[in-house]
C-alpha cells in the first residue's frame, strides 16, 4: 500500500487564516437556554421597541456603583449587573465575580475582558440583527439600511467573471425589446420610459426595496426590481413581461382584460400602486414634497400645483397647493377655446377652429394652461374679504417642480353629441423653460421685478427650471411615439420630462 501523502503546510496555514476559531471564552455562556436569555436582554436593555421597554431600560440601566446612566454601560451575561466601562465599575465586576462577558447597551456589542476587547460571533449577531429589525418595526421607523450578503451562487458568479459591467455613453445595457401580450402597446411604452429614468433605475439597482407585505409576489415594487434586472442584465432577447401584466389586472381592475388602454391612464394607475407597495422602504425620512410621502415614487414624480383664486370686487387672493403626478393639456383643435398661441403669425383655420398659424408648440399648451380663468357669475366663491359671494378669477402655476413631469395631452374631446380625436400635430424643444410657468414668476410679475420674453424657449437667457425633454432618440426615453426633436402627432401618449436642470447623459 502506498504511503498517504503529507498535508501541504502552507494550504494548512490559508485555512487556518481564511477560518479564524473566534473567542475561546464562550462557551461559559452558550449552555442551557442562552439564546432566549440573550434575547430578552436586546429586548429590554439594548434596542427597546415599545414605550414600555425604554421606560424600563431608562429606569432600570444605572451603574450598580455610581449610579449614573452615561460613561458607556455595560451589562454582565452571566448575572444581572450593571456597570460603568469608562470607571472600569465592569472591568471590576468581572474580576471579582470571574464574569467574563458584559454587553454594551447602547449598540449591543459583546465584550470579552480575557480577550480585552468586543468580539464577534454569528450566532449572537443573527440574534441582535434579529432584535433589532423588531425593535425598529415596533417604533414605525422601518429598516435603517439594508444589508446585502452574497450566497454561493453569487459567490461563483463573480469568481468566475471578475469583469463588472460599466454604462457608458455608448452603451447597450438597458435597452432591451418587450413581447407585445395582445394589446398591450400602451404598457410597454411606459414600462421603457420608466425603466431608463434614472433616479429610478438607482434605486432598483441598488436593492433599496425592502418588501413588507405578506406575499411578496403581489408586490408590484418586487417585479417593477426583477423587471430592472432584467432590463440591465446584458441580454438581447425579449422580454415578456406577463407577471408585471397579471400584477396590473390584480391591483387595477378597471386595466384588467385585452382590450386596448390608454398610456397616460395606465402610468397614473402603475404610479398609485408602486406608491401605496414601497410607502416603507425610507419610512421616517423627512419627505420634501407636496405630498409629504418619501417613497421613491413621490421623490422622483410628485410636484406642487398652486391654485389662486382672486375675488373680483376686493382683489384677495386664496390659494391652495395640490401635490400632482401629471398636467393634462387641452389642444387647439377642440371647441374650447385655445389662447395664446406663439406669438408673431398671421391667423388661420385648423381642424375647424381659429388660430394663429404655424405649428403648436408645448410652450402654448403650458400657457394656456396658466392663464387666468374668469369663473363667472355661476360659479360664485364666497370671499373671506367680502363675506359675501362674489365672482373670481383662477389661475393656476406649478408651486415645485418634480424631478421627472408628466405631460398629458388630450387627445379625445367628450360632449353631448360628440366623441372626436384631435389630431392636432404639437412642436416640442429638447429643453423646456419652465419659468414663465412658475408661481415665483407670477409674484415676481406682480411686483415688477420679471421681465422674461414671450417665447423663452428662442431666447438664449434660459430660466433655472429648465427640462430636458425624454424622448425616444433624445439623451432618454419617454412614453411618445417615435420622433425626433421638432413636431409629433399627439396618440394619446403622454410627454414624460425629467426637471433636473442637467441632462443625463445618454444611454443608447
Amino acid at each position: 500500500m502506498g504511503s498517504r501523502p503529507e498535508p501541504d503546510s502552507e494550504a494548512m496555514d490559508a485555512e487556518l487564516v481564511v477560518t479564524p476559531p473566534g473567542c475561546s471564552h464562550l462557551g461559559s455562556f452558550k449552555v442551557d437556554n442562552w439564546k432566549q436569555n440573550l434575547r430578552a436582554i436586546y429586548q429590554c436593555f439594548v434596542w427597546s421597541g415599545t414605550a414600555e421597554a425604554r421606560k424600563r431600560k431608562a429606569k432600570s440601566c444605572v451603574c450598580h456603583v455610581c449610579g449614573v446612566h452615561l460613561n458607556r454601560l455595560h451589562s454582565c451575561l452571566h448575572c444581572v449587573f450593571f456597570g460603568c466601562f469608562t470607571k472600569k465599575h465592569i472591568h471590576e465586576h468581572a474580576k471579582s465575580k470571574r464574569h467574563h462577558l458584559a454587553i454594551e447597551l447602547m449598540y449591543g456589542g459583546i465584550y470579552c475582558f480575557l480577550c480585552q476587547d468586543y468580539i464577534y460571533d454569528k450566532d449572537m449577531e443573527i440574534i441582535a440583527k434579529e432584535e433589532q429589525r423588531k425593535a425598529w418595526k415596533m417604533q414605525g421607523v422601518g429598516e435603517k439600511f439594508s444589508t446585502w450578503e452574497p450566497t454561493k451562487r453569487e459567490l461563483e458568479l463573480l469568481k468566475h467573471n471578475p469583469k463588472r459591467r460599466k454604462i457608458t455613453s455608448n452603451c447597450t445595457i438597458g435597452l432591451r425589446g418587450l413581447i407585445n401580450l395582445g394589446n398591450t402597446c400602451f404598457m410597454n411604452c411606459i414600462v421603457q420610459a420608466l425603466t431608463h429614468t434614472p433616479l429610478l433605475r438607482d434605486f432598483f439597482l441598488s436593492d433599496r426595496h425592502r418588501c413588507e407585505m405578506q406575499s411578496p409576489s403581489s408586490c408590484l415594487v418586487c417585479e417593477m426590481s426583477s423587471l430592472f434586472q432584467e432590463f440591465y442584465s446584458g441580454h438581447r432577447s425579449p422580454h415578456i413581461p406577463y407577471k408585471l401584466l397579471h400584477l396590473v389586472w390584480t391591483h387595477a381592475r378597471h386595466l384588467a382584460g385585452y382590450e386596448q388602454q390608454d398610456a397616460h391612464e395606465f402610468l397614473i394607475a402603475a404610479l398609485d400602486v408602486l406608491h401605496r407597495h414601497c410607502k416603507g422602504d425610507d419610512n421616517g425620512k423627512k419627505a420634501n414634497n407636496p405630498n409629504h410621502c418619501s417613497c421613491i415614487i413621490d421623490q422622483i414624480f410628485t410636484g406642487g400645483l398652486q391654485s389662486d383664486v382672486t375675488c373680483q370686487v376686493c382683489h384677495g387672493v386664496s390659494t391652495t397647493i395640490d401635490p400632482f403626478w401629471d398636467i393634462s393639456l387641452d389642444l387647439p383643435g377642440s371647441s374650447t377655446p385655445f389662447w395664446p398661441l406663439s406669438p408673431g403669425s398671421e391667423g388661420s383655420v385648423v381642424n375647424g377652429e381659429s388660430h394663429v398659424s404655424g405649428t403648436t408648440t408645448l410652450t402654448d399648451c403650458l400657457r394656456r394652461f396658466t392663464r387666468p380663468e374668469h369663473l363667472g357669475s355661476s360659479a360664485k366663491i364666497k370671499c373671506s374679504g367680502c363675506h359675501s359671494y362674489q365672482e373670481s378669477t383662477k389661475q393656476l402655476t406649478m408651486k415645485k417642480l418634480p424631478i421627472v413631469a408628466c405631460f398629458h395631452l388630450k387627445r379625445f374631446e367628450h360632449s353631448a353629441k360628440l366623441r372626436r380625436k384631435i389630431t392636432t400635430y404639437v412642436s416640442f424643444p429638447l429643453e423646456l423653460d419652465m419659468t414663465p410657468f412658475m408661481a415665483s414668476s407670477k409674484e415676481s410679475r406682480m411686483n415688477g421685478q420679471y421681465q422674461q420674453p414671450m417665447d423663452s424657449l428662442n431666447n438664449d437667457n434660459k430660466g433655472t427650471p429648465c427640462l430636458p425633454l425624454l424622448t425616444t432618440r433624445g439623451p432618454w426615453r419617454a412614453a411618445t411615439t417615435p420622433a425626433s426633436s421638432g413636431s409629433t402627432r399627439t396618440s394619446g401618449s403622454s410627454v414624460t420630462m425629467p426637471s433636473s436642470p442637467r441632462p443625463a447623459s445618454r444611454t443608447c
